[in-house]
């Protein structure tokens, strides 16, 4: 019969199928604890023998090329220079002296008042402005003026200082900032360029009034202080000499004396306080000097020593190269040739005095300024090298000092400013 056949076959056929099945899944048993270790091997190997390549691989990227290193560090840039405000002062026939004053002290930076009194004509006073205002330089940069309602003026008295109050009041009317005050007559002449002073000045404090004074009085006590004058200039027309009264005074008690130099070198902001006195102090000085000889040698010296605000701010020296006599005489020494070396290694900016047409005027523009007669003073402001350059502003703000000048100027303002002698000489 077919069906027993039939069945017989399909029963075999299951039981090979059961065989072959055992035998996998005995093998699968086998394998399955050592597929944590095979997978890793079999990834690692396929992707060595057939490594992915991308169709279409994207383009390159193009990193941008590092910065580049940072420049060497270079010095800092130096201060910018300070503003100084020369008021040149003298009387009749001292217009050809102050001009050339003013060519040798000339900056484009700096301000600068003529003042001729009234002793001098009214032609002297034009000349002078056409002096001005013919120069190409003063004229197109306006730093220069001439005074023209021009103040009586009478020796050693008190309208020294009236003048020179009305000319800073005039240059605060003005506007234009400043920070240093210089006071020049004839008789003075510097002896370093502008740019030696500029580049030092660059970097001191702007609150430092260079007056030299003293409160001991000595002989001057009775020739200055006791003794009363009247000085005309305040109240006639012509100019004559100081008189006498018999009178003599006592020595203040209410405020301290002090005595110097004329030449000064004072801050924008002491003399402020000397124009406005908030507190009342230049006023009353200024009242008591009315009948004082020489005021000029005394009234800044004892405003700024009796006031709090600024008699910390004194150095005592005035920065001039001066030669006494011996014994000492009312005024100093006319410099001459013989001078000239120590003049140098001073470090004084300016020299007092100088007698009109003086040689060594001449040698102190050749060796100390390098300067040709009626030419400015060469500096880094001028257009080319040499005088003719100076024709033309290039930038006032560039200085090119002298080493030996300012150096010897440097020298000096270390020694007044050291710590053992700066404070100890203030209003001494």
């Amino acid at each position: 019969m077919r069906k027993p056949e039939h069945h017989h076959n399909h029963n075999h056929h299951l039981h090979h199928h059961h065989h072959q099945y055992h035998r996998r899944w005995q093998w699968w048993c086998w394998i399955a604890p050592f597929l944590p270790i095979l997978l890793p091997i079999l990834t690692i190997t396929l992707l060595l023998l057939f490594p992915h390549r991308s169709p279409n691989p994207p383009p390159p990227v193009n990193n941008p090329p590092p910065p580049p290193p940072p420049p060497p560090p270079t010095h800092s840039p130096p201060p910018t220079p300070p503003r100084l405000f020369y008021l040149i002062s003298g009387t009749k026939e001292d217009g050809p002296r102050l001009k050339r004053i003013l060519l040798a002290t000339y900056h484009p930076n700096n301000l600068y008042l003529l003042h001729l009194d009234l002793a001098a004509s009214f032609e002297e006073r034009l000349d002078l402005m056409v002096f001005v205002g013919a120069d190409l330089v003063m004229s197109d940069v306006g730093n220069v003026r001439v005074v023209e309602d021009s103040d009586h003026i009478v020796h050693d008295g008190p309208t020294i200082i009236s003048s020179l109050l009305h000319a800073v009041a005039k240059m605060f009317k003005d506007g234009r900032s400043w920070d240093w005050f210089i006071n020049l007559g004839p008789e003075d002449y510097p002896i370093m360029s502008q740019d030696d002073v500029l580049h030092v000045f660059s970097y001191l404090p702007k609150d430092l009034n260079f007056v030299e004074h003293t409160s001991v009085l000595g002989w001057k006590e009775s020739q200055r202080v006791r003794p009363m004058i009247v000085d005309p200039g305040l109240y006639g027309s012509k100019k004559t000499d100081v008189f006498w009264l018999k009178e003599r005074r006592m020595i203040p008690s209410s405020f301290k004396l002090f005595l110097g130099s004329s030449g000064v070198i004072l801050t924008r902001s002491f003399l402020e306080f000397c124009i406005w006195g908030w507190d009342n102090l230049p006023r009353t000085l200024l009242m008591y000097y009315t009948n004082f000889l020489s005021s000029p040698e005394s009234y800044f010296h004892s405003v700024i020593c009796n006031s709090k605000d600024f008699q910390n701010t004194t150095v005592n020296h005035d920065l001039r190269f001066v030669s006494w006599d011996n014994p000492p005489k009312q005024h100093p020494a006319n410099l001459t040739e013989k001078d000239f070396e120590k003049m140098v290694e001073s470090g004084a900016i300016f020299g007092h005095e100088f007698p009109s047409g003086s040689v060594v005027l001449d040698r102190i523009d050749k060796e100390l300024l390098g300067r040709t007669v009626d030419e400015f003073v060469p500096g880094g402001w001028c257009g080319e090298e040499g005088n003719n350059g100076c024709n033309v502003v290039q930038n006032p703000l560039i200085l090119k000092p002298k080493n030996e000048s300012w150096r010897n100027l440097e020298r000096l303002l270390l020694r007044v400013l050291d710590r053992n002698v700066f404070r100890s000489r203030q209003c001494i």
